[in-house]
């Protein structure tokens, strides 16, 4: 399983990273248009949790879109799911009640009720996109998005994995659904069959200020991760899972600022079980992004 995508670990909204949908990038009256971006941000939050262990990021990408609706585009950011290369057990050797000796598996490690924490020395260092689609309008208050992103980790663990996703959007309201159609992570999270729903708002205010609201649920289809273990009477030993599975929510205030950029104040908070991983706390971070 991923790391904080747990202590486990695109792009519109608020700002470039943290939320819920990839868009297309605005087209000019010529038929391909090209544009790059950069930003920063205090912490990045993809899907409510964070990549970089509530530390900042720095973040940029380039997009092409046609007059037809179709748009491609990469994008790539720092990230840091854990702090080192270390990892400690914690729990407690349970005695065999026939010897009084302390119980051992069949390769004579001793067995652990409990966790482990720590860190994974493969972890990676940065996120890199690749992403296309299309997008269209039905009318003036309809559009829709159909695309597919692929989300490489290429100087770590094998942690790659690839979406398509369809989302409707009816004026200010937008509503859809990510597929995920291949993972490196075997039978764990982020493989075949995961299923990511989202919804969010975009409201313009007064003064160049925009609201933008945003929620979504994981649904894993390998969900179940396991947090501990006990062992039964006849010495098997029997693994205490929890599901993966987690909503999340939060609330974007932008301002624009002309040839500055694009400023951010955002919260995100997420309800996943603490025993998998999950921080649960509210996470307040502030954005700054530019298009050029």
């Amino acid at each position: 399983m991923k790391t904080q995508r747990f202590g486990i670990a695109a792009v519109s909204g608020a700002v470039l990273s943290g939320s819920l949908l990839m868009s297309a990038p605005a087209l000019a009256q010529q038929p391909w248009s090209f544009s790059a971006n950069i930003g920063a941000v205090s912490n990045y939050i993809w899907r409510g949790v964070t990549q970089t262990g509530d530390q900042a990021a720095i973040q940029g990408g380039i997009d092409v879109g046609h007059e037809s609706g179709f748009y491609a585009g990469t994008w790539a950011s720092n990230i840091d799911w854990d702090e080192g290369g270390s990892e400690d057990v914690v729990g407690i050797v349970p005695v065999d009640p026939n010897t009084g000796l302390p119980m051992t598996d069949a390769d004579g490690n001793y067995i652990v009720e409990g966790v482990t924490s720590g860190s994974d020395p493969a972890s990676p260092n940065y996120e890199l996109d690749f992403y296309a689609g299309f997008s269209g309008a039905i009318n003036d208050d309809v559009s829709y998005d159909i695309g597919a992103i692929y989300y490489a980790y290429p100087d770590g663990r094998e942690s790659d994995f690839a979406e398509i996703s369809l989302s409707g959007s009816f004026k200010w309201f937008t509503l859809g659904v990510a597929y995920t159609v291949y993972g490196e992570n075997d039978d764990g999270l982020f493989d075949d069959g995961d299923l990511y729903y989202f919804g969010g708002a975009d409201f313009a205010l007064p003064y160049d200020f925009g609201l933008s609201l945003r929620a979504g649920y994981y649904q894993f289809e390998n969900d179940d991760v396991v947090v501990g273990s006990v062992t039964d009477t006849s010495g098997n030993v029997i693994d205490l899972t929890e599901s993966a599975n987690y909503w999340h929510y939060g609330a974007s205030i932008t301002r624009e600022a002309g040839d500055f950029g694009t400023f951010g104040l955002n919260w995100d908070q997420n309800n996943g079980d603490q025993e998998v991983g999950y921080d649960t706390d509210p996470k307040i971070w502030v954005s700054w992004s530019k298009e050029f």
